[in-house]
């Protein structure tokens, strides 16, 4: 009798310590900061999406080879691409974006852009500057030293200028890729954050952070430069470039000073976020409106 009351109380034990288990798991769970919410799939091109603008959105949150991992890039991602597809735009998002992934998504958007095409970019993930240079660093980059960051990285001044050659009338851009370089235990020499970017004709750049600075990752799903930027887009009917402004200020207001986004401008028109009617066309003269809301 004795031998089965042992057996029914270690029974009785088991399931205790499973349910237990069981409970702090769901407990937790909530409380785990995932990089991703949304798949490539779920962000496809809206019935109502105008031929004319088009948006590459890259989020890169998972280095095998880097010390840090940026925590929120995924979610910006994905939250962003959303806002851009409601927009109008035909959006292409990648996530983990190896390097070949990178070269072959730019390679799509510029089979898309026409004379009139206004061109949305966003990377979320690290860049690393290198003689002068920005380089958008894929998840699969092995670095070791500053030589290999303009082998394996996709270069930004490159990216842009391949844009404009490729003739899309308007180049729109955020990166959020002022973070500590990642490898900066393995070089010689570093330097923090980005290197200037200049915005060239009719394009508008939004940055994390000023030339040389870095933005820290802070608690939350989102960052708070994305935050403060699908705020803006969702509430305003404003034009993009006042927009990017607005964001700026809120994120330094919200982050009391400890974030300042940069805005790079040589807008000639004034291009407007919303959907477009179907039947709405545009003209790519200079001093052009390009709301397409009617």
């Amino acid at each position: 009798m004795t031998g089965w009351r042992m057996i029914l109380a270690t029974m009785v034990l088991v399931v205790f310590v499973s349910t237990s288990l069981g409970a702090v798991q769901r407990f937790e769970k909530p409380h785990s900061r995932a990089s991703s919410t949304c798949s490539a799939t779920e962000v496809k091109q809206s019935p109502h999406a105008d031929t004319n603008r088009v948006a590459l959105v890259i989020g890169n949150f998972n280095y095998p080879d880097a010390d840090m991992q940026p925590a929120q890039t995924g979610n910006d991602a994905c939250a962003l691409a959303s806002a851009l597809r409601k927009d109008g735009f035909d959006v292409d998002l990648v996530q983990n974006a190896t390097r070949n992934d990178m070269q072959r998504a730019i390679e799509r958007l510029e089979a898309k852009v026409r004379h009139d095409s206004i061109i949305m970019i966003y990377f979320g993930g690290y860049g690393v500057q290198s003689g002068g240079q920005n380089y958008l660093i894929p998840v699969d980059a092995k670095i070791w030293d500053e030589q290999d960051v303009r082998h394996v990285g996709v270069c930004a001044d490159w990216l842009f200028a391949g844009l404009k050659s490729s003739g899309a009338h308007v180049r729109l851009a955020v990166i959020d890729a002022s973070r500590r370089n990642p490898y900066e235990r393995r070089f010689r020499s570093y330097s923090h954050g980005l290197a200037p970017i200049q915005a060239d004709e009719n394009a508008l750049i939004l940055t994390s952070e000023p030339p040389g600075a870095v933005a820290y990752d802070s608690d939350g799903s989102h960052s708070p430069l994305i935050t403060a930027l699908l705020h803006e887009m969702s509430s305003s009917t404003r034009s993009v470039e006042e927009i990017f402004e607005r964001t700026r200020t809120v994120v330094a207001l919200t982050t009391q000073n400890q974030q300042h986004p940069t805005v790079s401008s040589s807008l000639i028109d004034d291009v407007k976020l919303g959907p477009a009617p179907a039947n709405a066309t545009v003209s790519s003269g200079q001093n052009t409106s390009l709301d397409r809301r009617g």
